[in-house]
């Protein structure tokens, strides 16, 4: 299956999340203080200068954006709000049994938080309580599904297992034997409409966000930090570095946590009501497959179906950059995965489709950190899941600022770092195997070879 690329439409290539940003806002003109500086306008640097000036709205923080607000993982992944902190309830339960019962409330806390803040803000972005769809299309997902039944019933998680009539009744594809409904776990929301309007919030504040500012570099500073810019440059007492999948090329240190992975979109034309009779998909619900390499997909408010997911991959070198936002053969598999889910919408034709790196960690969930002593505070890595986790990580970056003292800095969870990754070429030969290891196994029923063993025993892994 192929996607028509060939034409001329001038959204093509964008993230429909993008549509409406408006014009930039100035860039950094000269020299100025500043007691925190943030750099990145996405949403780990948003919400954390939110809370830095809730917590103490005296505070001077300046924000620094090297393209436009919401320009990377923020403004193109599938806007999918849920409240896991952990990357799933499963993979809490590996690295952090001890705290999973805590996490997990504080997550659906912070869940809650990020709903009402939307409300406090004003924030026009379609946010919809939805839940969430696991859907098996193999007898062996199915199985894995069950078994994570009690699991999330011991969380307090409402949670159906569905056979394929149960499944095929809320979205109808003929490759599904199962599903596990969650109806309370999450939302759907437009990240681009969400994203710009925490940055109007803060304009609202008068915290100033300078788009089109790249930072060229972080030092310590006889008072702090210097952060420079092409066109100025930025002294502050503490600095937060919120750049995710871009960080190795403000801070190369950070790149020992991460690996950058390229993940891509495509977005359908809107469905008419007869077409969406043919799916149903009535509660429009968030959905994702159960394989090692999944698919997520949802409805957007103007019934277009967003798909995306499957393939991850990675450049080597942690290359990042425009030349890798796109990829042809990425873009193909994903429209003929679709086809095959959805063979009544044959004549749904695709009308964008774009791609662009997430970070991820060697355990799937976020590390936070510090660098120059301290001056500099970092979190990143949320694997795709960073809609909700962002908000989260705000607190904790805001609390190694203003209250080191705070109960949630003990948390192994924020205090400890993920087991590295090795330099080049090591790198990418290890998640080129772990992505060949992962799609045998989704060949061969679930069955996890002797480098994904290895892997599990070591608590390092790679998802999709």
């Amino acid at each position: 299956m192929t996607v028509d690329l060939r034409g001329t439409h001038p959204t093509r290539g964008l993230s429909l999340w993008q549509d409406g940003a408006g014009p930039p806002r100035p860039g950094l003109a000269g020299d100025r203080r500043a007691d925190v500086v943030v750099i990145g306008a996405g949403f780990t640097g948003l919400w954390t200068a939110l809370q830095l000036t809730e917590r103490d709205p005296a505070l001077d923080v300046v924000v620094l954006e090297a393209a436009t607000v919401g320009h990377g993982a923020s403004g193109r992944n599938g806007g999918f709000v849920e409240p896991s902190l952990t990357h799933g309830l499963h993979n809490g339960l590996a690295h952090f049994p001890d705290e999973v019962d805590e996490l997990t409330r504080l997550g659906a806390a912070n869940l809650r938080g990020l709903i009402e803040d939307v409300d406090r803000f004003a924030i026009d972005c379609d946010l919809h309580e939805a839940g969430v769809l696991d859907v098996a299309t193999e007898g062996w997902q199915l199985d894995e599904l069950a078994g994570a039944v009690d699991a999330h019933e011991a969380a307090g998680e409402k949670v159906e297992l569905l056979d394929r009539a149960g499944a095929r009744a809320l979205v109808d594809s003929p490759t599904y034997v199962g599903a596990l409904h969650r109806p309370e776990a999450g939302a759907t929301v437009d990240p681009g409409r969400l994203v710009r309007g925490l940055a109007a919030e803060l304009d609202r504040r008068g915290v100033p966000v300078h788009e089109g500012t790249p930072v060229t570099e972080v030092a310590e500073d006889a008072t702090g930090v210097r952060v420079r810019t092409p066109d100025g440059t930025v002294r502050a007492d503490r600095a937060v570095l919120a750049t995710n999948a871009y960080s190795h090329r403000v801070l190369p240190r950070t790149a020992r946590h991460f690996v950058p992975v390229h993940d891509y979109v495509l977005v359908t034309a809107p469905l008419t009501a007869e077409q969406r009779a043919r799916v149903g998909w009535e509660g429009r619900q968030g959905v994702a497959d159960a394989g090692n390499q999944f698919h997520y997909y949802r409805l957007t408010p103007d019934d277009r179906i967003l798909w995306g997911g499957y393939d991850a991959i990675y450049r080597f070198g942690n290359g990042v950059g425009t030349r890798d936002d796109h990829r042809r053969a990425t873009y193909d598999r994903l429209a003929a995965h679709f086809r095959a889910t959805f063979p009544q919408l044959d004549d749904v034709p695709f009308e964008r489709w774009w791609g662009g790196p997430i970070a991820t960690t060697t355990r799937f969930t976020a590390v936070f950190g510090d660098v120059l002593g301290g001056r500099v505070v970092y979190a990143l890595g949320y694997t795709g899941l960073g809609v909700a986790a962002t908000r989260f990580a705000g607190h904790v970056l805001t609390d190694r600022l203003l209250d080191p003292s705070s109960p949630l800095l003990d948390l192994r969870f924020t205090s400890t770092a993920p087991f590295p990754f090795p330099p080049e070429p090591l790198r990418w030969v290890g998640v080129t195997l772990t992505r060949r290891a992962l799609a045998r196994a989704d060949r061969r029923d679930g069955r996890r070879g002797p480098w994904l063993r290895v892997l599990d025993a070591a608590g390092i892994g790679f998802d999709s």
